[in-house]
């Protein structure tokens, strides 16, 4: 006979795990405190326009995890699509992520490849050796004009901070290409759910061995009632904070309607620090099949994250981390919790690394299981 096994969250990782334990003969639950699964990915139709709107912001799906492609086809039907983004700063509107036609432009020139690869050695700052901080890190990449141009305004907005307080570590996943290639991920597999992705999670939910509650609140009191929990809201929450707050940053969405094709893109970026977002996106042009009279667009703007307000972004400054260590040592004490997920592990996670890691803990949970082993409190190091 299987375990009774919970799942708090029902976004991508209490699906996954909850599937998986749910198909080895386990009895699931999943619990939501919010009326919809699928977490922040969740999508749904505006009323007004038919538009499939990304209520939490846009995700877009890019891997090179073939095993994670071929899971989320199974539950979805995906459509090609690749993430062009556009940056109005200065007064011009540019190509990014930063590509030959981007530097071309902003210069003024006509480079071929390899001229533009040594125009820029000459603009990057080759006195920086070790770079230390967010803006050392781009100094020494691109130089300062392109730095204050896409990065230094956006990152203050979107950070809450100066570039000089973030960690280099920030920018190495930002590319410089010396070609035309405009599209913003370099992944294999890269797509949209058709009918986006609440419709996908519900699909992997939807199985006789897994029951859902939403809009209800799960109480760590209550773990006790269960033979394992899995916990995908936030480590810091778990505690009810006792410790202190994790530090996060949470985004507003200003919500509006247009009549045709307001901005032309999916996503546009504002790289000037006085505009006060940080980009518009309009969400007709992540379901590029669709046609569409009206159009629903989000003006994003990024702030501190209050008690009552939904985390995004994990903030990970020494300060944290330091806390971080305090709530994972306490955590790793735990016999009947495992803590998964973007929150659960306090990291920025995109959706396929969200995916792998919950097929790996429930595999971990199973062959524990098997062998009469305990469950980690972790599968991931949050640290």
């Amino acid at each position: 006979m299987g375990d009774r096994v919970l799942m708090v969250g029902a976004g991508l990782s209490g699906a996954v795990i909850g599937r998986r334990l749910a198909e080895a003969g386990h009895a699931v639950t999943v619990m939501d405190a919010r009326p919809h699964v699928a977490g922040n990915c969740h999508t749904e139709r505006d009323a007004e326009t038919g538009v499939m709107m990304h209520v939490y912001g846009p995700h877009i799906f890019h891997t090179d995890d073939e095993g994670v492609w071929d899971y989320v086809n199974r539950f979805a039907n995906f459509l090609p699509y690749k993430n062009r983004v556009k940056s109005t700063t200065q007064g011009q509107v540019f190509s990014l992520p930063i590509n030959l036609h981007t530097i071309n432009q902003f210069y003024g020139r006509t480079m071929r490849p390899d001229e533009a690869r040594d125009f820029i050695a000459t603009q990057a700052d080759k006195s920086i050796t070790d770079p230390q901080s967010f803006e050392e890190q781009a100094l020494a990449f691109v130089g300062r004009d392109l730095y204050e141009a896409f990065f230094k305004g956006y990152t203050e907005k979107q950070w809450g901070c100066s570039p000089t307080e973030l960690p280099a570590s920030i920018l190495k996943r930002l590319p410089v290409r010396f070609n035309y290639d405009d599209n913003y991920f370099f992944h294999r597999f890269q797509g949209m759910p058709e009918h986006g992705y609440t419709a996908m999670v519900e699909r992997i939910l939807d199985h006789p061995g897994i029951t859902v509650h939403l809009d209800t609140r799960f109480e760590p009191a209550q773990a006790e009632e269960w033979d394992h929990v899995f916990w995908s809201g936030p480590l810091d929450g778990f505690y009810g904070f006792d410790l202190g707050r994790l530090g996060y940053r949470t985004l507003d969405f200003e919500r509006f309607r247009a009549m045709g094709d307001w901005q032309g893109c999916a996503v546009m970026n504002y790289g000037d620090a006085d505009v006060p977002q940080t980009r518009i996106t309009e969400h007709k042009h992540f379901s590029p099949w669709e046609e569409h009279e009206g159009s629903v667009l989000y003006r994003e703007t990024s702030r501190e994250c209050g008690p009552d307000d939904i985390p995004y972004y994990p903030i990970r400054l020494v300060e944290e981390k330091a806390l971080l260590n305090d709530y994972v040592a306490r955590a790793r004490a735990e016999t009947k919790v495992t803590f998964v997920g973007r929150l659960g592990t306090y990291r920025y996670l995109d959706m396929d690394v969200t995916i792998r890691e919950a097929m790996t803990a429930a595999e971990t949970f199973l062959a524990a299981r098997a062998d009469a082993r305990p469950m980690p409190a972790f599968t991931v190091d949050p640290a």
